[in-house]
């Protein structure tokens, strides 16, 4: 055992006092007691040596930290909001598909596999419902108070989502139905169609779709409308359904994967004349009626286009796609190259988040380091109630969401940009006799399209102007996503609002 003078004792002592200025803070440590000649020079050596070490990580972390600032100057960040359903995803396309039109087109192999997995849904869907609805009455014919959504009133002028009553009143139970549904037809498509549910099973599989989306008639029925497709939060599901067979790089599981999807092409291409006849059977249509079903109302129906996009040969198109519907589970990071002439080269980030309730807690962060805010709004949403909560109004949600995100102090000084999406939707509603009126109760105008957009576009004005913490810029405009052209010039109006942004920021302007 050494003893207390030895040198053994004294590194200790040092070591020990080192460890106590650098718990302390203190920096460059006391000179230990005794501390020799020798020691001294090589203990200020190693603080030197220690000194060069931390000034050259903090100068590497503020040319990291200036890196960043610039690169961020150099991007424009764009964050979509709004609830569940309100055309988030579908503005997104549009974007993409208006200003990176060459890789939009290369992601067409993932959104066939989309198209068809929310086309068989579909089909499974209806065939569920009637399948449903016609053994409940049988084994409760003698009953006057079946209701086979429950208490969710679906009126046949209404929507894909439960239609919903006044704010603040209760919507009304949903009356039996009266007519015989065509039982021993959609038991013989039930039979027909039954390889659909393989199909079904490949394509979510392949698709990596959220565990929660396996398949349960019974939460579809309820709902009134098919499941979702719903993926997890980032491009995953898109590369791995870009791989072509041929690719050199291709592992067994690429093959597998390859073969797979080819199988369920396959299954669906046999199907296609009974897809199609279902769809065009008046018992079906009698059935979905009396259900008060509007299945041409919902994203992702491509029911009437059967017959060419089950077939073998099928490409999708851009309109198909911007019709695809696809609910992602988190936050999508999406990174255009812009390829058009005027932005070319130039960096677009759009962060596309989930709108559903629960799922509104993610956006904050989001919040920070943001050029814009695009905002979506279905104006359709005035005769619909939340899928996850079916006491709340869709179009009430939206104001409360609006007045909420107008209030945030961490995005005061941020751009507002407003679309008051859907407007096919509401006009055809309106048209068929739905009363806004009879649903936003302070409402006193004509129930036509352009009245109804002018007291939506003044309503959400006034709660940006009321709620805002302080003053900053605010851009409506009425859009119907799916609507190509219509779209087009409203796209051209954002990015040019958000390109004097860019350069304010930048200091060229």
């Amino acid at each position: 055992m050494p003893h207390p003078g030895s040198s053994s004792g004294k590194g200790k002592e040092i070591a020990s006092l080192y460890e106590d200025a650098r718990d302390s803070g203190q920096w460059p440590p006391y000179p230990p007691p005794g501390e020799t000649e020798l020691e001294k020079a090589l203990r200020l050596e190693d603080e030197r040596e220690a000194r060069r070490v931390s000034d050259a990580i903090d100068q590497a972390l503020e040319l990291e930290l200036q890196s960043t600032r610039r690169k961020r100057k150099e991007e424009t960040r764009l964050l979509l909001l709004g609830q569940s359903e309100s055309g988030k995803s579908t503005m997104l396309k549009n974007f993409q598909l208006h200003f990176t039109p060459r890789a939009f087109r290369a992601e067409g192999d993932a959104w066939r596999a989309v198209i068809h997995l929310n086309l068989v849904r579909s089909v499974n869907y209806i065939i569920d419902l009637l399948s449903h609805t016609a053994d409940a009455q049988l084994s409760h014919s003698n009953s006057t108070t079946y209701r086979p959504h429950g208490d969710v009133s679906l009126h046949s002028q209404g929507s894909a989502s439960p239609t919903a009553a006044t704010f603040g009143q209760a919507h009304p139970h949903h009356r039996a139905s009266q007519k015989p549904q065509p039982s021993s037809e959609i038991r013989r498509f039930k039979l027909a169609l039954s390889p659909l549910r393989q199909v079904e099973m490949i394509l979510a599989k392949q698709l990596s779709v959220h565990e929660r989306e396996i398949h349960d008639p019974s939460n579809t029925i309820s709902s009134g409308r098919p499941s979702e497709v719903t993926v997890r939060g980032g491009r995953a599901w898109v590369s791995l359904l870009k791989r072509k067979p041929q690719d050199k790089a291709q592992t067994q599981y690429d093959q597998d994967h390859a073969e797979a999807l080819e199988n369920a092409r396959q299954i669906l291409d046999a199907c296609r004349a009974d897809i199609v006849a279902l769809w065009a059977s008046e018992g079906v249509q009698a059935g979905l009626t009396e259900e008060g079903v509007v299945l041409r109302e919902q994203s992702g129906f491509f029911l009437d286009q059967a017959e060419r996009i089950a077939s073998m040969s099928y490409e999708p198109t851009f309109d198909d796609i911007l019709r695809a519907r696809l609910q992602t589970v988190g936050v999508e990071e999406h990174r255009l190259v812009m390829e058009t002439a005027a932005e070319n080269g130039q960096q677009w980030i759009f962060y596309d988040v989930g709108g559903a309730r629960g799922q509104r807690a993610s956006w904050l962060p989001y919040f920070e380091d943001v050029n814009a805010i695009i905002f979506m709004c279905s104006t359709a949403g005035f005769n619909e109630v939340l899928l996850e909560d079916r006491a709340v109004n869709r179009l009430l949600d939206s104001f409360n969401l609006w007045k909420t995100i107008c209030s945030s102090r961490l995005l005061s000084s941020i751009q507002f940009i407003l679309l008051l999406n859907k407007t096919d939707i509401l006009e055809a509603r309106l048209q068929a006799g739905v009363q806004f009126s009879s649903y936003v109760k302070s409402y006193r105008g004509e129930n036509d399209l352009m009245s109804v957009t002018d007291y939506l576009r003044k309503k959400f004005i006034a709660m940006h102007h009321h709620h805002s913490p302080e003053p900053r810029q605010l851009h409506v405009h009425t859009t119907c996503a799916i609507n190509i052209d219509m779209t087009s010039a409203v796209l051209m109006r954002i990015r040019d609002a958000i390109l004097v942004t860019y350069l304010m920021a930048t200091d060229m302007l």
